[in-house]
C-alpha cells in the first residue's frame, strides 16, 4: 500500500522543464543596461575633474 502511494505521488510530480532557465535572461538584460547608463551617467559628470586628475598627475611626473 504505501509502496503504491509513492509510485503515484512520484509519477504526479511535475517534471522540470528545461526552458524554466531561459525565464531570467530579461533581468539579466536590464541589470546588464542599467549598469552601462549608471556608468556612463557618472562618466559624463565625473569628465571634466577626471581629466584634470589625469593631466595634474601626467604633469608631476613629466614636470612642466
Amino acid at each position: 500500500m504505501v509502496r503504491t502511494l509513492i509510485r503515484a505521488a512520484r509519477r504526479r510530480r511535475p517534471v522540470p522543464d528545461a526552458d524554466r532557465e531561459r525565464g531570467d535572461v530579461p533581468g539579466w538584460v536590464l541589470i546588464t543596461v542599467m549598469t552601462a547608463g549608471l556608468v556612463t551617467a557618472l562618466w559624463v559628470v565625473a569628465e571634466p575633474q577626471l581629466k584634470a586628475f589625469f593631466q595634474s598627475a601626467m604633469s608631476a611626473v613629466h614636470g612642466p
